[in-house]
């Protein structure tokens, strides 16, 4: 769903910056790695930082008078926001921030949270598929197996 929004809305902004799947990233040399591609996404060339604190005061510096667009997607940890889009001021106006996450807590400072609606089982069926088979359904013989794994899931 994250990739489906930053697909529909990148075009209207310059500067943009796609993060997927943050939550495996859980070390600092990790949470650097990230703010290095968020960094060359934006500013079109790799950038020389070493640790957490270089990379924030970068960030600041350079994004702070762009109109950027960031998809954090699947956050988990207040470390991982903090290190990447820490706060409204580090981006210029007309800027966006989408954060994806499981843990509400995690938005309790933003301006506006939307809740996802959960799927039903036949949707989550499909999601499923397109992720195990690139279909939009179980290949032959898997459809009961496939089930049992989207019901596991919830």
């Amino acid at each position: 769903a994250a990739k489906a929004i930053y697909n529909q809305i990148h075009p209207k902004f310059e500067f943009k910056s796609f993060l997927a799947d943050v939550r495996d990233a859980t070390s600092q040399h990790d949470l650097v790695d990230l703010q290095k591609k968020l960094i060359s996404d934006i500013l079109k060339k790799k950038p020389e930082i070493s640790c957490v604190d270089e990379g924030i005061s970068l960030i600041k510096r350079r994004f702070r008078h762009r109109k950027i667009l960031v998809i954090v997607d699947n956050i988990d940890k207040e470390e991982q926001l903090d290190a990447i889009v820490g706060n409204h001021d580090w981006f210029g106006p007309g800027s966006r921030i989408i954060i994806t996450t499981r843990d509400k807590r995690l938005l309790l400072n933003v301006d506006k949270a939307c809740g996802a609606k959960k799927m039903n089982e036949e949707e989550a069926l499909e999601l499923f598929s397109w992720h195990a088979f690139k279909n939009s359904c179980p290949n032959q013989g898997y459809l009961e197996l496939s089930k049992k794994v989207v019901s596991y899931c919830g």
